[in-house]
């Protein structure tokens, strides 16, 4: 984590939250109360897609519309008194440092704090101030804080750094069992109509013909994830896909349960992103299972509310304010969230899924 100040004495109370990701990024402005100033929701802010300016514009644009919906003074600097910028993207130290760089220069707060959405997902599903957050959005990640102050982090750059399970790895995995469908060399699968599908054609090759060629933004393999979900119940070969996630999403936590030695600790495992939000009760039981068997006590749980709740309750914490703030945030976010509708643009911009990393294991679904 990165925190710090910048100069001026900003609105009394007021928390900026931002929770960026590769889809979608919200922003929440709310007081000291709790209540609820304003929310918005816009286009992905992924640094690693949109280069540190792209990223900051984003929310930059998004933070205007909030102070507008909030009917707040629009040159008032700084704004808030802490603003949480939660950030896809932001992985490695040098990625936080320089979007915090770039995010200073704006004075939106006297204290800032520039860090991976992994700690918004943390935060939004519990209280303790200490666990573990596996998300799997666009990509795969996960972030675990001890109770006495001791963190892990992993890279998260993707194949490079031994990453598999996000939407885009889940994407390529499909188009590439699709093809294999059709062409004979694999099981067969429903998949090779549905990825087709989904993107207006007949041929699962043809699919792989326009993304060769461009004609098809690669990034676009990132939609196929919820096909893969919407078909897991029906279809071996999807439901392996998805058991592959499962079994990287215990990796992660396994991992940072032994190297913060809460092994025999009761941790709460806090799951999160489109995909482990979408995925049936019995995946998650099964993902529970084996982060039992590496901690018996460990609680695994998706998250009640979104990362943006999780964003605004660690600015509401760090004013040490009214015990029941975050519950009146928790709940005005909530309902706030539970309205709004919003369709991300198509992607075009991103991260091509690498070569998997490893083969995927044939994994019975249960």
């Amino acid at each position: 984590m990165t925190a710090g100040g910048t100069d001026g004495h900003g609105s009394d109370g007021l928390v900026l939250a931002v929770d960026g990701g590769n889809a979608k990024t919200d922003l929440a402005l709310v007081d000291s109360s709790g209540r609820l100033l304003s929310l918005v929701r816009g286009g992905g802010s992924s640094a690693h897609a949109l280069g540190i300016d792209g990223s900051v514009e984003v929310v930059e644009d998004l933070l205007e519309s909030a102070i507008a919906q909030a009917g707040l003074e629009p040159l008032a600097r700084p704004l808030a008194s802490v603003a949480y910028l939660l950030l896809a993207g932001a992985d490695l130290p040098e990625e936080r440092s320089n979007l915090r760089t770039k995010i200073e220069q704006r004075a939106w707060s006297n204290r800032l704090v520039v860090d991976n959405d992994t700690l918004a997902l943390l935060r939004a599903g519990t209280d303790r101030g200490w666990g573990l957050a596996v998300v799997c959005g666009a990509g795969i990640n996960c972030l675990g804080l001890g109770p006495d102050g001791r963190e892990v982090r992993f890279d998260a750059l993707g194949a490079i750094s031994g990453d598999w399970g996000g939407g885009g790895d889940v994407g390529l995995a499909a188009l590439a069992a699709a093809a294999r469908s059709a062409d004979g060399r694999g099981p067969r699968t429903v998949l090779e109509t549905a990825v087709p599908a989904h993107f207006g054609l007949t041929d699962p090759l043809e699919v792989s013909r326009e993304i060769h060629l461009r004609r098809i933004p690669s990034a676009r393999l990132l939609e196929l994830a919820p096909v893969v979900v919407a078909v897991c119940d029906q279809d071996r070969v999807a439901a392996d896909i998805i058991g592959r996630v499962t079994i990287e999403v215990i990796a992660f936590a396994a991992a940072a349960l032994r190297r913060l030695e809460l092994t025999e600790a009761d941790s709460d495992v806090v799951l999160g992103g489109r995909m482990l939000r979408a995925v049936s009760p019995n995946v998650i039981e099964t993902i529970a299972r084996g982060v039992n068997e590496t901690a018996p006590n460990a609680r695994v749980l998706v998250a009640p509310s979104e990362p943006i709740v999780g964003a605004a309750l660690l600015g509401l914490d760090a004013l040490l304010g009214d015990a029941g703030a975050g519950a009146r945030a928790r709940a005005e976010l909530d309902a706030a969230i539970a309205e709004t509708r919003y369709d991300p643009p198509t992607v075009t911009v991103g991260r091509l899924p690498e070569q998997s990393f490893g083969s995927a294991p044939s994994v019975t679904s249960e």
